[in-house]
Formats: structure tokens, sequence, C-alpha cells
């Protein structure tokens, strides 16, 4: 199984290339998934998705993690994971899923998602850790941009459907923030054990609420949408995007969803046939800005002040 959480003993690349191939990933492939959820619930009932989806991923990610040594979580670890798999699989994922179901576009869910980086950088204060100026100043920049690809297409929904893609983020950015601060066990016995406990939720909730016969008029198509979810939006990038948050800053971490609006554009201009204004034009450099006051602010800082004393 290819991993990003085990780039450096699979590829044995350098720091700074595990850092690239993780973040590209994640950039890229969530960019995607929005669309692919679209696909999806046309035919798919939402919670069964999710549920299934993230419970096969568990048990996938828990045999990967016994074949590889990694020991069971302690009942500590398992506490600790079901609060993050319930934040970010169960209640984050399940919230973006009813958003487009209820007529949210793939593009304004990238877009509200930008809002995350801020609510992580706002726990991350809030918690003691300094964050660097230039970050809150490429966040600023990342949002803008996303407001300005907002503006592309038609963006309409209903207050409930809008009120829960703003939710999305705001339990991501706590979840995300609880996993780098609770103890949990290994890399991929974290995933593991983080997405079982948030697809088993998601079965009890769907059991409750979705008809199980639903699923027997889901379309080919979403059943393709579906698998594309599980193997790259999940088994892939989502372990990219854990790896990041256990070995780079919150706003590097964060910085997917000022690509992924972006990427989701692109994908509903190619595969979904929509014509774009000049906003985007606008947009993609406030973008790139907020990706190089995040990741390299303080070097450009530094650079820009040389070149002043000169």
């Amino acid at each position: 199984m290819i991993s990003a959480l085990n780039i450096q003993q699979g590829w044995r690349l350098s720091p700074f290339w595990r850092l690239m191939v993780a973040l590209w990933l994640v950039y890229i492939v969530w960019g995607t998934t929005y669309f692919a959820i679209g696909v999806a619930v046309h035919s798919f009932p939402p919670l069964w998705m999710n549920a299934t989806r993230f419970t096969l991923a568990g048990v996938i990610m828990l045999a990967w993690a016994l074949w590889r040594g990694e020991k069971l979580p302690s009942w500590r670890q398992w506490r600790n994971a079901a609060l993050v798999g319930g934040l970010m699989v169960f209640v984050s994922m399940n919230l973006v899923v009813f958003a487009q179901k209820q007529g949210i576009g793939s593009g304004l869910m990238a877009t509200v998602i930008t809002t995350m980086p801020m609510w992580l950088a706002l726990w991350t204060r809030l918690g003691g850790e300094r964050v660097p100026t230039t970050s809150w100043v490429g966040l600023v920049l990342g949002v803008a941009g996303a407001l300005l690809l907002a503006m592309e297409g038609d963006f309409s929904a209903s207050w409930l459907g809008a009120l829960a893609a703003f939710g999305a983020p705001l339990c991501w950015s706590v979840g995300s923030y609880a996993s780098r601060k609770l103890d949990l066990p290994g890399p991929a016995m974290a995933s593991a054990t983080e997405w079982l406990a948030g697809g088993l939720m998601g079965v009890v909730a769907a059991s409750l609420i979705e008809p199980q016969g639903a699923l027997g008029n889901v379309t080919h198509e979403a059943w393709l949408a579906w698998w594309y979810l599980l193997v790259f939006g999940t088994l892939i990038a989502l372990n990219a995007y854990l790896w990041l948050l256990q070995n780079t800053t919150a706003a590097v971490a964060g910085s997917y969803s000022f690509v992924n609006p972006a990427v989701a554009l692109v994908v509903g201009v190619v595969i979904g046939k929509e014509v774009l204004t000049g906003w985007v034009f606008l947009a993609l450099p406030l973008i790139a800005g907020a990706l190089a006051m995040i990741m390299y602010g303080p070097a450009i800082v530094g650079w820009v002040r040389r070149r002043t004393a000169a």
C-alpha cells in the first residue's frame, strides 16, 4: 500500500521531498474529491456513503498497521482516536456531503473549506503556540483569493446547506488540532483507529436514519466515485494530511484548502464543462502568494530586508 505516512521508509526521500509529495497529494487529490462527492451523492445515501468508505478504510489500515508490526492502541489511545475520528470523519465529512446534497456546488464547498486554516491557527494560538505573522498574512491572502474564486459560476445554496458547509471546516480544525495534542498510536494505527471509529459512528447513524435498501439504487457512476474517494481521497490523501499534521506546522498542513478551490474549478471546467470568468485570474496569484507566505514567509521577509539594507 502506498501511504504518504510511510514515504520516509518506502521511498527514502529527503525531508524536503517528503514534504512536497505529501503536500501535492493533498493539494491535487482533495481538490478533485468534491467533484467525486457530487457525483456519488446523486444516488448514494450520504451517511452510508461515508460510513462504508471510512469503515472499510479503517479495516484496511488496521491490517496494514498490524502487518507492519505496530501495536494495538491502549484504551486511552482508542478514546483519543475516537474523539479525533468523530470530529473529522463522522461530523465534518458528513457535513460536507450533506452540504453538497443540499445544493452546495463543489467549487463553493472547496471555497468554504478555506476557513479551516484560520480556525486551526486560532486554536494553535489559544493553545500557547506561536503563529508567525507571515502565516497570518498568508492566511488572509488565501481567504481573499478563495472569496474571489467564489464569484465563479453559480454558487447559490440553501441556508441549511450553507450552515453545514461552514460547520465542516470548524469541526475539522478542532479534530486536526486535537490530533496534534492527544496521545495517539503510531501513524498507520492512528489513521486506522480514527477512520474506524468515525466510520462505525456513521454506520450507527445511517442504520437509524437512512434505509439500507437505498444502497441497491446506487448507480455505476456513484460506485466509481465512491471507490475513488476510498482509495485516493482517504487511503492516500488523508494519510498524507495526517502525516503533515505530525511533521510540519499547522499553517503548512492547512494550506491545502487554498489550492483545493482552484483544482476544483479546473476539474469543473475540464469534466463538468463549466465556464470561468476573469475572477479566477485575480484569485490564483493571491493563492500563490498565500502559499509562499505560509511556507517560506520568514525567508522571504529576511531576503527583502537584506535587499533593502543593501
